[in-house]
């Protein structure tokens, strides 16, 4: 079936649905047993750690799994042999829509709204790696249909259910630090070759991988294996960068304590890679392999708040509270809170927050819990919600939003790389005035449009493959 015939189909199929084996029709659609049946797209990788912690909470049945590469999703297959292999998403749609009650993806950043939005429409719970998606339309879309649905939906950013987001946001709501006005978050990404020259020449294609299904809605061009696996992070065509890589775990605690929601304006600068008096990098397809995004957003609580974000091995200022030998995150990156009356820092992961300095640390009593918790793992809690109702910590209601957060920093980062993308230049043919191409951009969230430069406006959506739009 051509992908324009699959997306109406499907489509069709959401709006007319009446007759669903194994779940009740409703709102939530709760299955009447206490096994959810599972569709899996995107099992190698970290889509195989994703299938292991949902069969971990033992209430789920891998109906089917699919992936383009059948060596990548070997040890998943083994792992659960009676569940029916595809390498075409649309085959498993076709064969299991009526099967399942709902759908696991973690593809690469490109493919998540093409493969998990024909399954929501067909009112499937969905669980979908972070990034959300691969731009800020497909964020959007992703929150709409959710709604629209009624169905119980998790983005993949595991430290939303954990005890340190919790425990930062009550610190936060008890003023601990008095009103926040500056946030600086940081990750050691990219940790994949990342601002590189372009790709010209291809390889043969491996003879397990599809080549045509894995590019999906990107534009055609030979297989090399400088994209994959996992190298294709940092290629704009495929993956969001270190800042889509990560954003949604470090910028997400400021996020969801702060209140952020859309952030005003964003600007962006970024490093180059030079070698014989010519620039290396070409940023046509590739992500710089360093850059210091600077976030705006208006606040209920706190007023006007800075998010700095530092990737590449960039550091943001550390305070001077902060001991000798002493780093103020942990996992390869975090975020430090500046505060009214004080600093508080996060690592990337566990969320946990601490004081600084270390003295007031250890004299601080922390304020009595007033938030719920998760009792089960983030996977669980997703599980959980599709079988006895409520609500998950990363709904596509609060992960779409903080997708867009994130993905206005890569809006930066195309900005300021704008001259060398609009003429196109080979690496050899760049010059040190090609950057900045514009500094700052404003945004109007509601409407999801760049207020100030009509130009940034192409990279809110990206252009789709004949045959693959949505």
């Amino acid at each position: 079936m051509k992908r324009r015939s699959f997306i109406k189909k499907s489509a069709a199929a959401g709006a007319a649905f009446t007759i669903v084996p194994s779940f009740v029709l409703g709102k939530t659609h709760i299955p009447p047993s206490d096994t959810i049946y599972i569709g899996a797209v995107g099992v190698g990788g970290r889509g195989g750690g994703v299938v292991n912690e949902l069969f971990a909470t033992g209430k789920v049945k891998f109906v089917a799994m699919c992936d383009v590469d059948e060596v990548r999703a070997s040890a998943s297959y083994l792992a659960h042999p009676d569940a029916k292999k595809y390498k075409d998403f649309r085959k498993l749609y076709d064969h299991h829509v009526k099967d399942i009650d709902a759908v696991m993806v973690a593809t690469p950043d490109h493919t998540h709204a093409t493969i998990a939005l024909p399954f929501m429409n067909a009112k499937k719970h969905a669980y979908v790696e972070k990034p959300l998606t691969h731009n800020i339309y497909e964020a959007r879309m992703m929150a709409r249909v959710a709604a629209e649905q009624g169905i119980v939906t998790q983005m993949g950013n595991q430290g939303a259910s954990g005890e340190g987001i919790r425990q930062a946001q009550e610190w936060i709501n008890a003023g601990v630090i008095g009103k926040v006005h500056r946030v600086d978050c940081w990750t050691n990404r990219p940790v994949w070759p990342q601002g590189f020259k372009h790709i010209t020449q291809g390889e043969p294609v491996p003879e397990t991988l599809d080549w045509d299904l894995w590019l999906g809605p990107a534009a055609m061009r030979p297989y090399n294996s400088n994209y994959l696996p996992f190298k294709w992070r940092g290629f704009w065509d495929f993956g969001t960068g270190a800042m889509g890589d990560m954003g949604c775990h470090i910028m997400e605690t400021p996020f969801k304590t702060l209140g952020l929601g859309f952030p005003y304006e964003a600007e962006a600068s970024c490093t180059t890679i030079w070698s014989n008096d010519f620039v290396e990098a070409d940023y046509r397809e590739a992500c710089p392999p360093s850059s210091v995004v600077r976030l705006k957003f208006d606040t209920e609580t706190h007023g006007d708040v800075s998010l700095n974000w530092y990737d590449g091995g960039i550091m943001p200022d550390l305070p001077p509270e902060l001991g000798d030998g002493e780093i103020p995150g942990g996992d390869g990156g975090g975020s430090i809170f500046h505060g009214s009356e004080g600093i508080m820092v996060t690592d990337t992961y566990s969320r946990n927050p601490r004081l600084l300095p270390a003295e007031r640390m250890a004299e601080f009593q922390p304020p009595a819990p007033t938030l719920s918790r998760v009792e089960t793992t983030h996977q669980g809690n997703w599980v959980n919600a599709i079988l006895n109702g409520g609500t998950t910590s990363s709904p596509f209601s609060y992960g779409g939003p903080l997708t867009e957060a994130v993905l206005m920093g890569n809006l930066a980062i195309k900005s300021y790389q704008y001259k060398a993308l609009k003429e196109g230049k080979e690496a050899g043919q760049w010059d040190p005035y090609d950057y900045p191409g514009r500094k700052t951009i404003l945004w109007d969230g509601p409407n999801m449009k760049v207020t100030n430069w009509e130009e940034a406006n192409q990279w809110v959506k990206r252009n789709y493959r004949e045959g693959w739009e949505l």
